[in-house]
């Protein structure tokens, strides 16, 4: 199979090798897929560049967790009814070598979903870690339905997932974006309320949110932990929650008291270390989400396989709000 991989970390296109491997068989309990498309996420950047300063995991990296494509070969203990299957993937690369930048990965058979009547293969090749994460960060402390629910980066990947999930659950949806071109995207998520935030600073933000929810928020989906956790202590209900998946600053300073004295709960979340069942609790309600009427994602540029570091610079540039996919050949 043709397939992109490095055996050492650094900028895209000193590392990164087009080449041809062996195609991988399915051990006992996994499927093989040959992929026709690999989603980009912000994490295979940045474990390609060594931002988290934990070297290399394997002596070579198939880069990307997610991907879509169709079950060709089955491990024994799988049906091989699934041979034919139409299907996306998550966490292909998350503790394993080998991802989705190439024609072929094997994954455990759960880690393959039927991917849902209408959704392309580009889309679903977009779905794996940001899906998961934002059903994570929406039901980590349990149901919202009939609470209000606070998206900050409404429009992001992972925000626009959260709406979805959290406007599926019940509850009420606030979104806070960056531009007026982002409002619309967060509105046809499902957001109920969305605040733009251009222009405003601290204070007014809080004023804003503060007359969107009078009794305050049960529950903030966090993007920027370090830049919002002062705004969140603000908004916040008594015993609130807040569920933070990344931070600008590796080492953000909290407004303790405040949060004391709000009795909140701060989940961190690592989307590699779920645990399996809430990963599987996610994967299996996609089809529902569609059907909810979520839109799914934009998918901004599409890359042939052997322009993959080229895709690389275009997500860490962050040139574009949408999802960058690699289209693999067959």
């Amino acid at each position: 199979m043709q397939a992109i991989w490095y055996e050492r970390q650094g900028s895209a296109r000193d590392v990164m090798v087009l080449g041809t491997m062996p195609d991988p068989e399915p051990a006992v309990g996994e499927v093989r897929i040959r992929l026709h498309a690999s989603g980009i996420n912000p994490g295979d950047v940045k474990k390609r560049q060594d931002a988290f300063g934990v070297g290399m995991p394997f002596p070579r990296v198939i880069p990307h967790s997610d991907g879509a494509g169709v079950i060709d070969r089955v491990g024994t203990g799988v049906p091989a009814s699934r041979i034919g299957e139409r299907v996306w993937c998550f966490g292909a690369q998350s503790y394993r070598p080998f991802g989705t930048a190439a024609q072929c990965a094997v994954v455990p058979a759960a880690q393959a979903v039927a991917l849902p009547e209408g959704v392309s293969f580009d889309q679903g090749a977009c779905l794996g870690i940001p899906v998961i994460t934002a059903h994570r960060a929406v039901h980590a402390f349990g149901s919202v339905a009939g609470r209000t629910v606070l998206v900050q980066g409404g429009a992001g990947t992972v925000g626009l997932c959260a709406i979805g999930w959290a406007r599926l659950a019940g509850a009420q949806v606030i979104a806070v974006v960056r531009s007026p071109d982002d409002v619309v995207k967060a509105r046809s998520a499902g957001a109920h309320e969305v605040l733009c935030v251009a222009g405003l600073g601290t204070e007014t933000t809080v004023q804003a949110l503060r007359k969107l929810a009078p009794a305050g928020v049960d529950h903030v989906v966090e993007v920027a932990f370090d830049a919002n956790v002062e705004i969140d202590a603000e908004v916040l209900a008594v015993g609130g929650s807040i569920a933070a998946y990344a931070t600008g600053r590796p080492t953000p300073s909290i407004p303790f008291w405040p949060l004391v004295f709000q009795n909140v709960r701060i989940f961190f979340l690592g989307s590699d270390d779920f645990p399996i069942e809430a990963k599987l609790a996610a994967a299996s309600e996609v089809e529902a989400l569609f059907s909810s009427g979520w839109p799914g994602f934009t998918i901004d540029k599409v890359y042939p396989l052997e322009q993959t570091a080229q895709a690389h610079e275009h997500v860490e540039n962050r040139r574009t709000t949408g999802r960058i996919v690699i289209r693999v050949p067959d």
